[in-house]
């Protein structure tokens, strides 16, 4: 596919979205899932976020997909969250076999620093490391150990929620070199049952013969009900290798009840 045929496209997408969102009137904020871009907001002390997902992406080099990976998120104490994702794999290079095993875990914890008020944003900070648990022979993990170090803002007002940033992953490996991250999104709650939302995103290269990348992604929000919900997303690169990436998940947050 063109460039040009790409940013028709983008412009296409980002179009439909907004359109609606515009169109449809709306208190439910959602962030991070099913998104790139992350937000600050921890999950509430005491509290679960269990996610069964896949994420699949179709590449110039090739497809891979995690078929399917499991995130669990854990209000430890007051904002603080901690974090886990551990994936099943699934990769089939241009020309070559497919593989299929466990990938590389990612550990992390997110803290608020800054609440939000009328005219400031929250603030928090969510370093992450992958571990090298992927075979790295079979394409199913990088390596070598990976760090992130991101810094993220949200700021909302009535139905409207925006949030993004961006930080610095530590990348080793022969061939690999460190690389940043950035991306904002904005997102609109339609009525109690839809979000929708829009994300751009912008990466530098991380390997010695990679490329800078630009790209956006559009997603949904549905809540079945107040504990279990869907997640949707779909995008590509504007520029770069990535021509669909796709989400699909299942949520499911519990935790203590609030006293009336």
């Amino acid at each position: 596919m063109s460039d040009l045929k790409r940013n028709n496209l983008a412009i296409i997408f980002f179009g439909v979205v907004f359109w609606s969102i515009f169109v449809f009137a709306p208190k439910i904020v959602w962030a991070g899932p099913p998104f790139l871009t992350d937000d600050p907001e921890p999950v509430e002390y005491k509290h679960w976020e269990v996610y069964l997902a896949a994420q699949y992406r179709h590449d110039r080099d090739g497809d891979s997909s995690t078929l399917p990976h499991l995130e669990i998120n854990y209000g430890a104490i007051p904002n603080v969250q901690i974090h886990l994702i551990a994936p099943l794999q699934y990769v089939k290079p241009e020309g070559a076999s497919s593989q299929y095993g466990y990938g590389d875990t990612e550990l992390g914890v997110k803290f608020r620093f800054i609440q939000e008020t009328d005219y400031i944003p929250q603030v928090a900070i969510f370093p992450m490391i992958e571990f090298p648990t992927g075979d790295a022979d079979k394409g199913l993990g990088n390596g070598r150990t990976q760090y992130f170090l991101p810094i993220w803002l949200q700021k909302s007002w009535g139905p409207w929620t925006t949030y993004g940033g961006g930080g610095y992953w530590f990348n080793p490996g022969e061939g690999n070199k460190d690389w940043l991250q950035f991306g904002w999104q904005i997102q609109r709650v339609i009525n109690k049952i839809l979000t929708l939302g829009a994300e751009l995103y912008y990466k530098t290269a991380s390997t010695e013969d990679g490329q800078d990348t630009t790209g956006y992604t559009v997603g949904a929000i549905i809540n079945i009900t107040e504990k279990h919900h869907i997640l949707l997303s779909a995008g590509q690169d504007i520029k770069g290798p990535n021509y669909l990436s796709a989400y699909i998940g299942y949520q499911f947050t519990f935790g203590p009840q609030k006293r009336e």
